[in-house]
């Protein structure tokens, strides 16, 4: 007997949120013609405009869904202008309020450089990192450190006068990521692109900072439980300059919330840029994926913004979902759309503007489509 249709909560969000969400949905779809698809998708509106509109960040009905959804889709929340009584964005509640409440303590983020991919550097679009050379995973704690919502002002006659932000390093918080780390490094089958080995770098601050000294004591220690992976350490100002220099080292990132948010937009240079750049927000019992290039809004409703990240984005909610599932028919789907991605990048045809190319969002949806249909089954 089949097991029933994996249940997906797609929240467009903002800006050029539901520009990338529509062909990520339009991708789906394709996978799931003749009857092969597993899942069922439901839009949820909700975010910045939204809360400008109706004075509310979303629905009833889109949070309760978010609780029971096998995958959530997102697509970018933020509109100008559109700020919460408290000064937070509004839409805030479909990312950061996510995350605390559905304890998606692991952000993962791929970095790796497909053929025909270029980067644009001094304004120029040019290849100076070869493919086969980036090819690494880094995972940032995503519920505590600064982010933490630890953080207030002292104002007198109505001037600010002190504004402090706490951080916070929990024994709980680094363990479990640094665990799921070490399990992500257990799976990846090519190693590092410089010498195939399996190691995982932690990255930290923990010649000056306190916090940083406990979270790598934790590595240490949870390092134990996983001798076949090799063991990397690097300060966060170093690694900034290696990651640049010898991308080829790494194999797979650990680091915290606030220096692992700052890494990985660095690292999407690397790949092409942040139009190619998805990540997971994982936990043990949900999850929630999205492009993270925000909702840029200078570009909406211009149907020019890159939606590779989206369908990379894809790719990994179907990844997740067959291991959760432990359905192999899901994790087919997910080499499919690799493939069919793969093979567009590769011919060159689908580039937007931020490749130096004119292709439009809707453009390059429908070339991946046709890769999928061209596909032999």
């Amino acid at each position: 007997m089949r097991s029933a249709a994996s249940e997906i909560a797609v929240y467009p969000g903002d800006g050029t949120g539901p520009e990338v969400v529509r062909e990520g949905e339009k991708v789906l779809a394709a996978l799931g013609e003749n009857g092969r698809a597993a899942w069922h998708v439901t839009d949820y509106p909700g975010g910045g405009q939204y809360y400008l509109k109706t004075g509310r960040e979303w629905e009833p009905e889109g949070e309760a869904a978010a609780d029971r959804a096998d995958a959530i889709l997102l697509g970018a929340v933020g509109w100008p202008g559109a700020s919460l009584p408290d000064g937070n964005i509004a839409g805030a509640a479909l990312v950061l309020g996510m995350r605390r409440k559905l304890d998606l303590y692991a952000n993962v983020r791929p970095c790796r450089l497909h053929p025909g991919v270029v980067h644009r550097i001094s304004g120029e679009y040019r290849q100076i990192w070869s493919p086969e050379k980036v090819d690494m995973v880094i995972v940032r704690e995503n519920t505590e450190d600064l982010y933490a919502p630890l953080h207030g002002r002292l104002a007198r006659g109505g001037d600010t006068e002190v504004a402090v932000d706490t951080r916070l390093i929990t024994r709980k918080g680094a363990e479990r990521v640094i665990r799921r780390a070490f399990e992500i490094a257990t799976r990846r089958s090519r190693g590092a692109p410089e010498d195939g080995r399996h190691r995982l770098t932690c990255v930290d601050k923990s010649n000056v900072m306190e916090g940083c000294r406990f979270f790598r004591e934790t590595y240490d220690r949870v390092a134990a439980d996983y001798p076949t992976i090799g063991r990397d350490y690097a300060y966060v100002d170093a690694f900034t300059q290696w990651l640049v220099r010898n991308p080829e080292h790494f194999d797979v990132v650990v680091s915290t919330n606030m220096m692992g948010d700052i890494i990985t937009d660095l690292a999407s240079v690397l790949q092409g840029g942040m139009g190619f750049a998805a990540g997971g927000n994982i936990g043990d019992h949900h999850a929630m994926f999205e492009p993270v290039h925000g909702s840029a809004p200078k570009y909406a409703g211009k149907n020019q913004v890159n939606p590779f990240a989206t369908f990379f984005a894809v790719e990994m909610m179907l990844r997740y979902l067959g291991e959760k599932r432990s359905d192999g028919g899901l994790a087919s789907q997910a080499d499919r759309l690799e493939r069919a991605i793969r093979s567009v990048l590769a011919a060159g045809t689908a580039r937007t503007y931020d490749q130096g190319g004119t292709t439009t969002t809707s453009e390059a949806g429908d070339r991946v489509v046709a890769a999928l249909r061209s596909e032999r089954r």
